[in-house]
Formats: C-alpha cells, sequence, structure tokens
C-alpha cells in the first residue's frame, strides 16, 4: 500500500537520521556486489560512506566508496547534503563493521561483530544479542525524538536479505547494486547458505531472529532491534530490499508495524529484474517512491543512477523524502549533490591503498 506524499505531511519537531554501519563476509563472493571496486575493497565501503555523511569527505578511509565500472558516486552524497539541507540530526550506528571510520565521526556502538559468509553455517552468532543492545538503543531514542528514520550501508546487503525473506518464507528475486543484476549467482549463494544451516525456505518464519543467525547480517538484527525499542513513534525504514526484509523480521516478531513506511528510490522500484512491489505487498507494508531526476543531472556519475547503477543505500531514498517534507525541490537537491560530488572527486584515490 502507497503511503501519503511527504509533500502533505506535518513536519516533525524532533527528526533524527540513523544510519546502521556493517560488514558481512558475503561480500566476498567475487560479483555478488557492486559496492566497491573490488571484492575485498567492499570492507571499506561503510567506513567510507560514514566519512562522507559526517564530514562531507573521505577522512581515513582511503578510497572514496564508488560503484564500479564508472565510479557512480556513493549514495551517501544524496543523504549528507538532504540532512544540510533540512537541519535534521543524524546517528551512525556500528553494528558490525570491519574498519573503522576516522576517529572524528562519532558512532554508536552496540558491540556487534562483522557477519560471515552466510554459506558457513551461521553467519551472524550473536544476532540475538545485536537485536538486544538495538532495542534498548530504540527505547532510550523514543522520548527524545517524535520521527526517526534509518538507512544502511552493509555491502552484500541485497543477497543476506534475498537469504532471510527466504527463510522466512518469501520468495523472488531482489534488486542490486548492479547495473545488471547477478541474479543467478545470488539464487545459487542463497540455496547454499540455506543447505549449510539445514533449514528449508519458509522453516524460520516464526522465529526470523534464528534466520538472521543463520544466514543474515548484523545489520538487520540492529535495524530490527532499534524499531522495535522505538515502540509506536513513525519510523521510516530508508532503503530497499533489505529493509524489506528488516520489515518482514519485525513483523513475524509479533511487534506493530502499522508506524513504519519503507521509503526506497525510483531505481530500486524500476529495477525489471527484481520484484520489489510485489514483496512489499505481500508483506504488507506501506511505501513511498522517491525520485532525484538524477536523468537530468550535468554529471555523468549521478546520470549512471538512471542506467540502473547502485540505486539505493545510506538511506538515501528517505533522505530524499525529507527534503521534501520540507519543502526543497528536487532542483535545489540536485544542485547541491553535484556539487559536493565534483569537490569529492578530487579525494579518493584508490592508489592509496596498500
Amino acid at each position: 500500500m502507497e503511503a501519503p506524499s511527504p509533500k502533505i505531511m506535518n513536519k516533525p519537531e524532533k527528526p533524527l537520521f540513523i544510519c546502521v554501519l556493517a560488514n558481512t563476509e558475503t561480500a566476498y563472493i567475487e560479483g555478488i556486489s557492486a559496492a566497491g571496486k573490488t571484492a575485498k575493497l567492499t570492507d571499506y565501503t561503510p567506513p567510507g560512506d560514514a566519512e562522507v555523511l559526517e564530514t562531507g569527505m573521505v577522512v581515513d578511509i582511503p578510497i572514496l566508496p564508488m560503484t564500479s565500472p564508472y565510479d557512480t558516486p556513493t549514495p551517501a552524497l544524496i543523504t549528507r547534503v538532504a540532512l544540510n539541507l533540512t537541519g535534521v540530526k543524524h546517528m551512525l550506528v556500528n553494528a558490525g563493521l570491519k574498519i573503522l571510520p576516522a576517529k572524528t565521526v562519532p558512532l554508536v556502538d552496540i558491540k556487534g561483530s562483522p557477519g560471515k559468509d552466510i554459506r558457513e553455517p551461521i553467519a551472524v552468532e550473536d544476532a540475538q544479542g545485536i537485536f538486544e543492545r538495538g532495542f534498548n538503543l530504540g527505547k532510550d531514542l523514543r522520548n527524545k525524538y517524535d520521527f526517526i528514520m534509518i538507512g544502511e550501508s552493509i555491502p552484500a546487503g541485497t543477497t543476506t536479505a534475498n537469504a532471510v525473506l527466504n527463510a522466512i518464507g518469501y520468495d523472488g528475486n531482489v534488486s542490486s547494486s548492479a547495473s545488471v543484476n547477478p541474479l543467478e549467482l545470488k539464487k545459487k549463494v542463497v540455496r547454499d547458505a540455506l543447505a549449510s544451516s539445514g533449514i528449508k525456505p519458509g522453516d524460520l518464519r516464526e522465529d526470523p531472529i534464528e534466520a538472521i543467525r543463520c544466514v543474515g547480517d548484523p545489520m538487520m538484527s540492529a535495524v530490527a532491534g532499534i524499531v522495535a525499542g522505538l515502540g509506536n513513534i513513525p519510523v521510516i525504514l530508508a532503503g530497499g530490499t533489505q529493509m524489506a526484509a528488516v520489515f518482514g523480521v519485525i513483523k513475524h516478531l509479533g511487534y506493530p508495524t502499522e508506524n513504519i513506511t519503507i521509503v526506497t528510490t525510483c531505481y530500486v522500484m524500476n529495477d525489471t529484474s527484481a520484484h520489489f512491489e510485489q514483496l512489499l505487498a505481500e508483506l504488507g507494508a506501506r511505501y513511498h517512491i522517491t525520485d532525484p531526476e538524477f536523468g537530468q543531472s550535468r554529471l555523468q556519475g549521478l546520470r549512471q543512477y538512471e542506467a540502473g547503477f547502485v540505486k539505493e543505500g545510506v538511506g538515501a531514498g528517505g533522505a530524499i523524502y525529507l527534503t521534501q517534507m520540507y519543502g526543497i525541490s528536487v532542483e535545489k537537491l540536485r544542485s547541491e549533490i553535484e556539487v559536493l560530488c565534483e569537490k569529492l572527486s578530487k579525494y579518493g584515490d584508490i592508489n592509496r591503498v596498500k
């Protein structure tokens, strides 16, 4: 069910944007994720996103998070600009990073560890603990804010999301940060993951945290816990397939979902290789789709979004939604993103990585 347009929504008095950061070794599978120039360099993507979101540039991370082969810029650019234009506060949550961002980037650490390759029997050993610590964070925030938006940065997150969705009984293709979705590879990885854990599709519908433990990633546990702890305040899950999987986890844990809306970009919804709208209908999730109109950008890197590269991440779709709530035109947003994109093009030399 499509949610109301942000243009008719009342501006919240005390909003907060949260970005949950983590890694999974599933991203080391060659060809599974485009969120990094090589599979191993995906370790740098979430901390790089954190630095861009916090400072507007990379600091300690030696490369700018880019999607190959055309160096399409990280969606953290979109979110950084949107938060600056709206003045909405943000929080960065470490749910299990391999590499930390610069010490000048404040992190809320919920003591998670990076996820294992989901083809191993256990992918997230402490899934329950991460959920509980996320719940405590959400509980702490619910009396301080009246509107929470949550994004994520985790390479290979669509694959882990697909595995968890299968484990709790939802089938269908998922989107990808690549322009050509490696569906057959993802399907094989998911089949192998379920088999290694001794589960069949739908087996863990009543135990979604176990689904995360077996075939998920730490970001999912953290976000599900935060949302559960927030109670009934309005929540935007800003993202595509990953946030649909988190919604499914929350739903099958028995928590209310009437206060939750999934917001993502048109690039996810328009991905013909995926079944995103059908998945949302099966989940019974409210949703809204945003469009930054990057096809009209003067920069080739941003126009690549229209060609299917990147699509979403770091809460970009939700961040665009925020600007619409605050009455900021798409032209103003896009212009400011272009300025930051050109500034960042001076950084992120891959030769700095040893």
